[in-house]
């Protein structure tokens, strides 16, 4: 759909006009709540930087938190001052369920693990509309059970999981529906819906709750909000910058009140609280049946206790509560959101809420009918809808000023100065980044392993939400070329546990995706984000290419443990590494640059030596990567075995090749771009200086340029290898002995699954083909690239092969799979990976294969869609982290653009 149509298409897409900034009315309530606080970079104020340990799951409901706020299907204003959000209390657990329990970095045998059954079921990008589901045992959530089974497993050994327990044997659990529905920007209806699936009645305490985050107590505002009791059915919230709200709730909860204040007798062993009562109060209440830690009428967290005494097998109950933005409205809110005092005589329930409900649901159908192509089956539509849903549920407010983190807060004892000058010989976390300060809505990688942004990952995310919300995709990209978030020397910065640390560059590629699929109109945002871009492609050339070589070293590049060592720190001594992945991501960076500079020169004849600057940079490092002069022989090509490999380089210049074939080796496929036919005869400085090119350097040019005639001119295609080394790369990718699996591209070659062992710097190494799980502690044994598949890689070598199918050269055929004896053209076989990718979610005889391995399959399992981190390489089933539809949605781009022979990036009209 173009940009144009969506404006008007459906009432969604007409809200979405009328809210194209993330300060517009539609956009200041959502589910921005992240689903784990604890245990984050933002919340440790150690002296190790073992954030785990800092604020552990244990303390969360019992400390206040500084940056941030955590919840069941959390709902807050973008700037994080309210929040609404549910807790569940089964008659049985020590504790009300308030967040969901996972086990840590250092307590899973495969790195942090989260222990619970949820699912994003859907949303709008509005947030006019969601819903969420959560499976809530019957039986005492087995906490210390889960910890001494993880803690009992090797590296070798699956994850134990909640399915694992028994706690849902005979379907003893509930089903908790939540439903968030606006009637306009600050009245939102809000629905629990709880279902008895067991074989026997059971109770249930349904108890949403709604506090003030607490942004007093650390001595930088001294501004107390409050929460009143108005009616036996209503609590006023009022709050010096958002304004005043009211809280309805239907029917006759009981309504008790505290203080969203730590409990520093319970946590930390003092003898008194500097505040009468504190966060845990209503958990006190509710599960111990202790009333001293509540009161009646007022607090800044405030609970509306429901109590079933037994609910039936297949009995549902439900309670509603609805949120009213009331009385004044403050001068600083955005433009748009005064509140709206109720229409006299107008309920907060009855058919008005109903209805509320119905007709946002009924728009929600109806956008995605205009988003997702008829054409597309059934099954692939509610893949699509449910990778879109955990999209925006994933959505959350991330606030971290690092400086202000670094230094302490006046109110509070200062933090250890280790926090700044390191311990044991690392320097302090975050101490190069003090200029960062971020208090915005950010996609993230998924809502409780991941509760924070990812440069790489994030770019992935904006492909799939441009199809749905190009406005948030675009302010996303932006955001990370602020000043406030990039270095002022053009670094990106990566994530929150090591901002300084290297991703992928992948950022370029994904402005100009989310600019084409918009289609192609919004040249400012290709401006912005042009001109921030120069500054982070000038970090790279000055900080990754030190000697000036073209042969790039770049460090972690987000594939954890693929490689021999750990490349950002264990190379040899004695040793400089040049990286085949490194190299082929500065090539595709080079182009991703070059195709925007095009479009941009069209417009503005400026940006055509802007666009010459980058083909000569490209040429340069294809250049390198293909040197085989008796001079100087490539080091990271390996004539006899037809591969990329990274490689060694020794003082003395010896080099040293690491012939193992994986994911690093195949990269150099994604560097490739087709020229519009229009440059020939709209930029001729840019024509002259290819034309130059291949007069000076005729061999190398026709290595990696090819020229073809169509109706509008020469169409131009550049590409890193040659179609021969292209060939040769091919026939090891489309091999099922190596890389290719049912699933897609496996991240290392089966080649491997005897070990791999090699003798470098006087040290044995060894690798082995390992397809599930990390069975190795480099970078903590939380992924693995030694085997696995991994989608957003996958995503780019197969849009690469399209582009390959289209490009001057035409449509090959190749041996598909290697060794069959059959040949396929590489439009088909693109087609053919595609189907392979979603194949991953598709529901079949024996269930999804792609979900995790604890979910057994049946009716109340099999509509449910898990987006995990990666897939085993060889049965496809979802490993890592279990809901991070983050990069993972990428599916939902494959559906949406109904396997028709698309090209990646290409204007309408190209």
């Amino acid at each position: 759909m173009s940009s144009s149509s969506r404006t008007t298409a459906t009432a969604e897409h007409r809200r979405l006009a009328q809210a194209p900034k993330d300060s517009d009315p539609w956009r200041l309530w959502g589910p921005y709540m992240a689903a784990r606080q604890w245990g984050t970079v933002r919340e440790d104020y150690s002296a190790d930087g073992n954030a785990w340990a800092y604020l552990p799951f244990d303390h969360a409901h019992q400390r206040a938190y500084r940056w941030g706020e955590d919840g069941l299907a959390g709902l807050c204003d973008r700037f994080g001052f309210f929040n609404v959000s549910l807790a569940l209390w089964n008659g049985e657990d020590d504790r009300l369920k308030e967040r969901l329990f996972g086990l840590t970095n250092s307590e899973g045998n495969h790195g942090e693990d989260v222990k619970e059954v949820w699912w994003p079921t859907d949303a709008t990008p509005t947030h006019s509309y969601g819903t969420w589901l959560y499976r809530y045992p019957q039986a005492a959530f087995p906490y210390n059970h889960l910890r001494a089974e993880a803690a009992s497993r090797g590296r070798t050994d699956d994850e134990y999981e909640l399915i694992d327990t028994g706690v849902f044997d005979e379907n003893r659990f509930f089903d908790i529906e939540v439903t968030h529905a606006k009637a306009n920007p600050t009245d939102i209806c809000l629905e629990y819906t709880a279902t008895n699936h067991g074989p026997d009645a059971a109770p249930l305490d349904l108890v949403p709750q709604a506090w003030f985050r607490n942004t007093w107590s650390w001595g930088r505002d001294e501004r107390e909000p409050s929460i009143s009791l108005v009616t036996e059915n209503c609590v006023r919230a009022e709050h010096g910058w958002l304004g005043d709200y009211e809280l309805h709730a239907d029917g006759e909860p009981r309504i008790i009140f505290c203080d969203n204040e730590t409990n520093e007798i319970a946590v930390f062993g003092a003898e008194t609280n500097p505040r009468e009562l504190t966060k845990d109060g209503i958990n006190q209440r509710i599960v111990a049946g202790e009333s001293d830690g509540i009161r009646l009428d007022h607090g800044t967290k405030v609970g509306f206790w429901y109590h079933f005494e037994a609910i039936a097998p297949g009995e549902s109950v439900t309670v509603r509560l609805r949120l009213r933005g009331v009385g004044r409205s403050n001068a600083h809110q955005p433009k748009g959101t005064a509140h709206q005092e109720p229409v006299p005589g107008d309920p907060a329930f009855g058919e008005g809420f109903d209805i509320v409900r119905r007709v946002r649901a009924e728009e929600a159908d109806e956008f995605y009918a205009a988003v997702i192509p008829a054409t597309v089956s059934d099954d692939d539509r509610h893949i699509a809808r449910r990778a879109f849903a955990g999209l925006l549920w994933g959505k959350q407010l991330y606030r971290y000023y690092v400086e202000e983190w670094l230094e302490g807060d006046p109110a509070v004892k200062a933090p250890p100065r280790e926090r700044v000058t390191g311990v044991e010989g690392r320097h302090g976390r975050n101490v190069g980044w003090r200029h960062l300060a971020l208090a915005d809505v950010i996609s993230m990688p998924d809502e409780w392993e991941y509760p924070w942004f990812a440069a790489w990952d994030l770019a992935f995310h904006t492909v799939p939400l441009a199809h749905i919300d190009p406005e948030f995709a675009k302010h996303q990209l932006v955001l990370m070329c602020r000043e406030w978030a990039q270095h002022p020397n053009g670094q990106l910065p990566a994530y929150e546990w090591a901002f300084e640390d290297v991703n992928p560059p992948v950022h370029a590629w994904a402005c100009w995706q989310v600019y084409a699929i918009d289609g192609g109109q919004d040249q400012a945002f290709l401006i912005q984000v042009f001109n921030k871009l120069l500054l982070n492609f000038s970090w790279w050339v000055n900080r990754k290419d030190a000697e000036g070589s073209y042969l790039f070293e770049g460090g972690f590049l987000g594939m954890d443990n693929i490689a021999l060592f750990d490349r950002s720190t264990a190379v040899p001594p004695g040793y400089k590494l040049e990286q085949s992945d490194a190299t082929s991501w500065m090539a595709f960076f080079s182009l991703s640059m070059l195709r925007m500079a095009l479009e941009l020169a069209r417009h503005e004849r400026a940006y055509d030596n802007t666009a010459t600057t980058f083909l000569q940079y490209f040429i340069n490092l294809a250049h390198a990567m293909d040197r085989t002069t008796p001079e100087k022989v490539s080091s990271l090509w390996n004539e006899e075995d037809g591969f990329f490999y990274d490689a060694l380089q020794r003082e003395d210049g010896e080099i040293i090749q690491l012939r193992v074939r994986s994911m690093v080796g195949l990269l150099p496929l994604m560097a490739v771009l087709i020229a519009p036919s229009w440059v020939q005869h709209e930029l001729p400085d840019f024509v002259r200086e290819v034309e130059w090119m291949i007069e000076r350097e005729p061999a190398m040019m026709k290595a990696i340029t090819q020229a073809e005639a169509d109706s509008g001119g020469e169409k131009l295609t550049m590409t890193l290898i040659s179609k021969r080394r292209r060939g040769l790369l091919l026939e090891r990718l489309f091999d099922e002995n190596e890389f290719l699996s049912e699933f897609g591209i496996r991240s290392l070659s089966a080649a491997y699954r005897e070990e791999y062992t090699a003798e470098i710097g006087g040290r044995s190494m060894s690798i082995r083909y390992t397809p599930g799980e990390s069975d190795i502690d480099l970078f903590g044994g939380n992924s693995n690239w030694r085997g696995p598949v991994w989608f957003p890689v996958n995503f780019l070598v197969v849009d690469s092969l399209r582009l390959y199918a289209a490009s001057a050269e035409g449509d090959v055929e190749y041996e598909y799979p290697t060794g069959s004896g059959r040949m396929v053209k590489l439009s088909e076989i693109v087609s053919d990976l595609e189907d392979r990718l979603v194949n991953l979610f598709r529901l079949g005889p024996n269930g999804r294969p792609g979900d995790q391995r604890e979910y057994p399959n049946g009716p109340l399992w099999d509509e449910h869609v898990t987006f995990s981190e990666y897939f085993h390489g060889d049965t496809g089933v979802g490993l890592g982290a279990a809901h991070q539809t983050g990069w993972t949605a990428l599916v939902a781009h494959y559906i949406c653009s109904d396997h028709a022979p698309h090209l990646p990036g290409v204007l309408p009209g190209e």
